[in-house]
């Protein structure tokens, strides 16, 4: 998954697993940035009768950098409120929900956004702002799309932002991906082929997941107030990430109910590119990187240079990736990719980089307008508005990074190298539906309803 379940410790802790993290110029809207941050993994639509929330004891935040020393200079803030209307039932709601704060609606949740400059100093933003309800079904939630669009809020300082449920807007055949990456297109190239290829699965294709996205004019984001006009210029290029936290005390009485939390928020999930925690760094050391800031990722830089899924592919497709089996040096493609920001001089009229500090950073070159015919490849695709510069909701991330670990984008920074004829086209075989998307903020899809998708099923 790009970040579902990515680690030991946050798998048991879905309110505070950052699963996916966004940041494009808004294509309707491009004198904005878009960035959303996506928490609770896996929603089965009939999630019942304790439908899925944000966690009221988990501070989230979305970072951002604009000036290259992997720490942010703007932190936007949002902690969540659930209030009971009637605490004698069982049920989410006692009848159909006609907005977002009928009382029909028994487990509503507000939140409040906080913004923190560089210093750290806090101004509050807005408060109670309303969530929408989950998507229970007709009969519940009878007009879902006008509760979703009342939950869009435009906040007198200048940002636009929404909290609720949403469609996955990730795709991947998780199948095939963590059994042995047998990948479904190549399946009969597998060292423990079943005798034949085939379309991949999308496991995804039916959750839904919660999301904080917040629209901010660009002129918000750039370290000199500049509207990010020039391609060129290192003040065009922004880092982001999300984080969760949690207090470090939590305390339990016997035969008490529920927890008391207390003491300051300690960092227990984060998110920059997808799958860095997934494949990039071992079983061992994941429940401390979710712990650690992004400027302290320099030190795990061999895991870049020289990543474990490169060697795999060429043992589990024998004789189909010989290059790259034979590739020792130190992968600066994917450090470039990953740590830095590719530099000026790379790709033609392309750069997101944001200097010698290695921090897993989600890079956008803002000035680089949203293209007029997207590819879900991004740059791989020739188009320079997809990742990784930024993410879009619909970039196809899983195949790029797939790509770019078999070699593909190496030849950029080592022209000797030869990059294998299948590195420029393994995938997992999962393209996304339009359904699963809108043309508008927040950009990712109505969530499912659990009446017509009582299941993850085909």
């Amino acid at each position: 998954m790009s970040s579902h379940r990515e680690a030991p410790e946050i798998s048991k802790d879905p309110v505070a697993d950052s699963t996916d993290f966004y940041a494009f110029v808004s294509p309707d809207r491009s004198d904005t940035v878009t960035l959303i941050a996506n928490y609770v993994p896996l929603q089965v639509p009939a999630g019942g009768p304790n439908f899925f929330e944000f966690g009221t004891d988990v501070l989230y935040e979305i970072k951002v950098d604009n000036d290259g020393d992997g720490k942010p200079e703007i932190t936007y803030q949002f902690n969540f409120t659930t209030t009971y209307q009637n605490p004698n039932t069982f049920l989410y709601n006692t009848g159909p929900i006609s907005s977002n704060t009928d009382k029909n609606w028994n487990s509503q949740q507000t939140y409040s956004v906080t913004k923190l400059n560089s210093a750290g100093n806090p101004t509050v933003l807005a408060t109670g702002l309303t969530c929408p309800p989950c998507n229970i079904g007709p009969h519940s939630t009878p007009k879902y799309a006008d509760l979703a669009q009342a939950a869009v809020h435009q906040l007198p300082s200048g940002e636009t932002v929404f909290a609720g449920q949403r469609r996955e807007g990730f795709y991947v055949d998780l199948g095939s991906v963590f059994d042995l990456a047998d990948l479904r297109p190549f399946e009969n190239l597998h060292l423990l082929s079943l005798g034949g290829a085939g379309k991949g699965v999308d496991a995804t294709k039916f959750v839904n997941v919660h999301s904080i996205a917040i629209q901010v004019p660009k002129s918000m984001l750039t370290s000199d107030g500049s509207g990010a006009t020039d391609a060129t210029s290192s003040k065009s290029v922004i880092g982001a990430y999300t984080s969760a936290s949690r207090q470090v005390i939590t305390l339990r009485q016997d035969k008490v109910p529920g927890a008391r939390h207390v003491g300051p928020f300690t960092q227990v999930s984060r998110l920059g590119h997808p799958l860095i925690n997934e494949v990039i760094i071992p079983i061992g050391m994941k429940d401390q990187w979710n712990t650690t800031d992004p400027a302290n990722d320099g030190s795990l830089v061999a895991l870049y240079q020289h990543p474990e899924l490169a060697k795999l592919l060429p043992i589990l497709y024998p004789n189909v990736f010989p290059n790259l089996a034979a590739l020792t040096d130190a992968r600066a493609d994917l450090v470039a990719i990953l740590l830095t920001g590719i530099p000026s001089g790379i790709i033609p009229g392309f750069q997101n980089y944001t200097g010698p500090v290695q921090a897993d950073l989600l890079r956008l070159n803002m000035a680089i307008a949203p293209s007029a015919t997207p590819s879900t490849l991004g740059i791989l695709g020739g188009d320079l508005a997809g990742y990784p510069n930024g993410r879009r909701v619909m970039d196809n991330v899983a195949t790029i990074e797939l790509r770019a670990s078999a070699g593909a984008t190496d030849p950029l920074v080592a022209p000797s190298y030869k990059a294998d004829g299948a590195a420029a086209l393994v995938t997992d075989g999962v393209a996304p539906t339009s359904d699963r998307y809108q043309a508008t903020f927040p950009y990712l899809g109505l969530p499912l309803d659990g009446f017509n998708f009582p299941a993850n099923v085909a």
